[in-house]
């Protein structure tokens, strides 16, 4: 009996992670190693601890990711790295056994850099399936799957996409990214605090860490570098990066807690050195081009990702050209928020986004950011409450968007949203105050996959935001991501949850789905799993509604 391509993908990767032998990971039979072309220098222990990665794909290619580090959580940041160049041999191949070798290489991997290699590749078949891996010396890493994106002229039937943000290592176990990988994605987008700066026991969720932080507070090059190595060790999050190619963008953690262009959260002289430490750490652990290479304190995120003429991914950066927050970071009634200058993408970014609507031909452009984009008002009285962290705190600039893409024709746009910890779904208003007022586009936010520990499941329709705010259409207060199928005639999007994530090994199930028609804005409920019994009569609704209320607090 053949094995399945998740088999091997995902016991490979265990295989890799444990230094076996074989197809996985572990050591190359010196029969199958290619001929070194320059002394490989000392012997390696077992260097691919932190798996393997692809993004950013489009139709003709796409960047391999990997970064090299016996020892991974070594204080210095280097992995236990020699301070040396090192080649890094890789293999493209149509096949997850590699009889079909398409291409291979080798790359430099240096100490500069963390010995973290981008193998960018173009001139490949649109929208096809690869699979690569990565040798060095005698070591062979675990296999990851990838693919191109469809020829740009092509429509094609069909794209399963997942989204998910904010992993809190110490709040919980990854598992949210191992029932992710197992879904076998064509994409993964993630849309923000990917890693925490925190020092141990400083964020603590409900009823404890049930891991720890290695390491200070993340402020230097040496301590990101070893906190992105812990978040890689992770099993399941390899597994997550190796079933798919990813795209991603930051929002505050992987810098510091609601940063807000050259502004801190407090005072700190030396932040400029530490948003470009996090930058470059952040640039040598992800999958992403060599136009996103740092420049300083700079770094091109924003940028564009289309699947044929299905689908247009516009990935926003909503940290590194905002205004500050007004009035403060958290909940507040604020008339400084309605300023007509004040802006979250900055000038050039909202003037690019606009253009990308403007010459879109897609059947469904998707706005893949970072913060709640839809009116959140936590007051039920005459006041709106709002968060200044989020799209409320910069309400021209969000009108400016939404306006934009009526403006422009946009056929179907979708806003994908991180940052909260729970699901929301929602749809979108040019004008919140009046209820009745038509739906212009939809809002999809994902939970968290550990940051908020194992939160509490309700019923739909339970929060109490929901009674004022009747755009917001589902929330719930249980960790996972959201899996969406788009094709020519909708999406569907599924809101996945876990039961726990204190203890590892949880199932997932689809707590809701919803669905959005072609050419008919706003959301659609077709199926709605309500809580077991047990849970539901156990339900805390106000303890969900403070976990929503300290969302963009610092702890």
């Amino acid at each position: 009996m053949s094995l399945s391509r998740r088999t091997i993908l995902l016991s490979g990767l265990a295989a890799g992670a444990a230094g076996a032998t074989g197809i996985a990971g572990g050591t190359l039979p010196a029969s199958a190693a290619p001929a070194p072309s320059r002394p490989p220098g000392r012997a390696l222990a077992y260097p691919f601890t932190l798996g393997v990665a692809s993004g950013d794909p489009d139709h003709e290619g796409f960047v391999l990711w990997t970064r090299l580090a016996p020892q991974p959580l070594a204080e210095d940041g280097l992995g236990g790295m020699p301070d040396r160049m090192v080649p890094v041999f890789w293999e493209l191949a149509a096949d997850e056994r590699f009889r079909h070798v398409v291409r291979r290489g080798v790359v430099d991997a240096h100490a500069a850099r963390a010995h973290s290699v981008h193998v960018e590749l173009t001139g490949l078949l649109p929208g096809r399936e690869y699979f690569y891996r990565f040798r060095v010396q005698r070591h062979l890493s675990p296999v990851g799957r990838t693919r191109t994106a469809p020829a740009p002229w092509s429509l094609p039937a069909t794209l399963a996409m997942a989204f998910a943000s904010c992993s809190q290592y110490e709040h919980g176990y990854f598992t949210a990214y191992r029932r992710l990988a197992e879904t076998e994605p064509d994409l993964v987008l993630h849309l923000g605090d990917y890693q925490y700066e925190y020092a141990r026991d400083t964020y603590t969720a409900p009823g404890g860490n049930p891991r720890d932080h290695e390491g200070p507070e993340t402020r230097t090059l040496a301590n990101y570098r070893q906190r992105h190595a812990q978040y890689k060790t992770d099993p399941d999050l390899q597994a997550a990066h190796a079933v798919a190619p990813w795209a991603v963008v930051f929002d505050d953690h992987e810098v510091e807690n609601n940063w807000a262009d050259d502004v801190p959260e407090a005072p700190d002289p030396e932040f400029p050195a530490r948003r470009a430490a996090a930058f470059r750490a952040y640039y040598e652990n992800m999958p992403l081009r060599r136009t996103s290479l740092p420049r300083g304190v700079d770094m091109q995120l924003y940028r564009r990702l289309r699947w044929g003429r299905l689908a247009t991914f516009h990935l926003l950066d909503t940290r590194q050209y905002r205004d500050d927050q007004a009035c403060g970071d958290g909940y507040q009634s604020c008339p400084e928020a309605a300023e007509p200058s004040r802006s979250i993408l900055g000038e050039r970014q909202e003037a690019w986004l606009l253009d990308g609507f403007r010459r879109s031909s897609a059947r469904w452009d998707l706005l893949a950011q970072q913060v709640f984009f839809a009116q959140r008002d936590r007051d039920s009285g005459p006041l709106t409450v709002t968060s200044m962290d989020a799209w409320d705190g910069y309400l021209a600039s969000r009108d400016r968007i939404t306006r934009g893409w009526l403006a422009a024709g946009v056929r179907n746009p979708v806003v994908l949203t991180g940052d909260v910890h729970a699901h929301w779904a929602s749809d979108l208003k040019l004008d919140y105050a009046d209820p009745i007022s038509r739906t212009v586009g939809s809002e999809l936010v994902c939970s968290s996959i550990t940051s908020g520990g194992d939160g509490a499941d309700s019923a739909t329709g339970t929060h109490p935001w929901l009674a004022w705010n009747p755009h917001l259409r589902f929330h719930n207060n249980l960790r996972g991501y959201v899996r969406t199928t788009l094709t020519r005639e909708q999406l569907t999007a599924d809101f996945d949850v876990l039961p726990f994530v204190s203890s590892p090994g949880a199932p997932a199930r689809t707590r809701a789905r919803f669905v959005i028609e072609d050419r008919v804005p706003g959301l659609h409920l077709t199926r709605d799993d309500p809580p077991a019994a047990a849970r539901a009569a156990g339900a805390d609704v106000d303890a969900g509604q403070r976990t929503v209320e300290s969302e963009t607090r610092r702890p």
